[in-house]
């Protein structure tokens, strides 16, 4: 359990390198977990940008990833185990700052996620490849249920659809990013 919440820190950094975004989240209550290894500081190879975890209840997260400029971004994190596999299911949170009502309204908290692949020291993590997925999508339109927005693929479908057409491609070459490491600082 410590290994899996290790690798839920490399799954931030994942994000903001390159997602899929989905409507619905990975989970189900059922498939939820919670390991007390995440909680902590993680960093990439450079320790130029960082992913703070801290406990919000049971069986949640919120994370805090700072970028290599400082600039800080929230998010509730979940950590789940699907068909023995872990992943992290990480959603943005508004921002408390000075937007406007019509903004925050506007507002649509997505779901990325993140495949946590290999166990400490080095945790390691890796995520669904966008442009595999836009290939995949545009010879297989009806292989899982989504949109494209502005050329970006969303995914629609449900959480049990997703869940069967992540696992099923967890060996598909190309399917997933190159997997990042990253550490726990002392």
């Amino acid at each position: 359990m410590k290994n899996a919440l290790r690798f839920a820190i490399i799954g931030f950094l994942l994000i903001f390198t390159g997602c899929v975004q989905s409507l619905n989240p990975l989970y189900t209550d059922a498939d939820l977990i919670f390991d007390e290894a995440l909680l902590g500081v993680w960093t990439d190879a450079e320790d130029a940008e960082s992913w703070a975890f801290t406990s919000s209840d049971e069986k949640e997260y919120k994370l805090v990833y700072t970028d290599e400029k400082g600039k800080k971004g929230v998010f509730k994190t979940r950590l789940l185990k699907i068909e023995g596999k872990t992943f992290l299911d990480l959603t943005p949170v508004k921002s408390a700052g000075a937007e406007n009502d019509f903004y925050k309204a506007n507002f649509l908290p997505t779901h990325t996620f993140v495949q946590i692949t290999s166990p400490p020291p080095n945790a390691r993590i890796s995520y669904l490849e966008p442009d595999w997925l836009k290939a995949y999508l545009d010879k297989n339109p009806s292989a899982i249920r989504h949109e494209r927005l502005s050329g970006e693929i969303v995914l629609t479908a449900s959480t049990k659809d997703l869940q069967k057409f992540l696992l099923a491609h967890l060996n598909t070459p190309g399917a997933y990013a190159k997997p990042v490491d990253i550490k726990r600082k002392p």
